[in-house]
């Protein structure tokens, strides 16, 4: 099993909480930190815009990675979101154990 992270922000606590249940829900997620209150600065469309958003950080393995983005590009609001997968490389090893456990029905 190899463990990933993966970076979503969101417009919203609404948002985030969908989307965490969503994921967790449908065990691609062994567990979804909220972290509230960013500030992002970027480009959109030719414009320099600043916003208020959360950030998702979600715990899962490679193996789900592309049903997790479909799940996500299909039920978040942004037109372009961001998910950034981010390798585990070294952890816990009980940790790792209960993130593939969580993930079986």
């Amino acid at each position: 099993m190899k463990a990933i992270l993966v970076l979503v922000t969101t417009p919203n606590r609404k948002t985030s909480e969908k989307l965490s249940k969503l994921l967790v829900g449908k065990r691609l997620a062994a567990c979804v930190n909220i972290l509230p209150s960013l500030k992002s600065r970027y480009w959109w469309k030719g414009k320099m815009e600043t916003a208020r958003e959360e950030l998702l950080v979600i715990k899962t393995e490679k193996s789900k990675w592309n049903r997790l983005a479909r799940v996500i590009r299909e039920n978040h609001p942004y037109q372009v979101c961001e998910i950034l997968e981010l390798p585990a490389a070294r952890g816990n090893p009980a940790y790792f154990k209960w993130i593939g456990e969580s993930l079986r029905k």
